[in-house]
């Protein structure tokens, strides 16, 4: 797993951890996945941002973020998603079940849409409590 600046980044990129960021006043961890693309709802997107988000999960779980980052052991962790623009229906529906799944861990997932318009509290992809952050 390469967590190197100049290693090529993105959704499709499932082997490269994006950004590794600690916010210090909140004393959390956010492993952030970038996908530059606009959303196309074809299935070999969702097939490589599934891989993406294995990879990150077994970064998290497996010890190699413990062991690249020691200080960052132990804080509470999310799995973030910057995108371009508002994910298509099916990726909001793939992203809703990996945020139950992953909430068994302890894990939380947000969903920022980096575009200009932005997507708003009602599109679905972020949770209630997460809606307004």
């Amino acid at each position: 797993m390469s967590t190197e600046p100049n290693s090529p980044r993105g959704v499709e990129h499932a082997h490269v951890i994006d950004i590794v960021a600690h916010d210090a006043k909140t004393a959390t961890v956010a492993l952030i996945m970038l996908e530059p693309r606009p959303w196309d709802g074809s299935e070999l997107r969702l097939f490589q941002l599934q891989e993406k988000i294995n990879a990150y999960l077994a970064f998290a779980l497996d010890g190699e973020m413990a062991e690249a980052y020691p200080a960052l052991t132990g804080l509470p962790l999310r799995l973030q998603l910057d995108c371009a623009t508002p994910p298509d229906s099916m990726t909001v529906s793939f992203l809703s079940h990996v945020r139950d799944q992953i909430a068994f861990q302890e894990i939380d997932l947000q969903v920022r849409v980096m575009g200009a318009q932005g997507c708003g509290p009602s599109c679905g992809c972020h949770p209630p409590a997460a809606a307004e952050s």
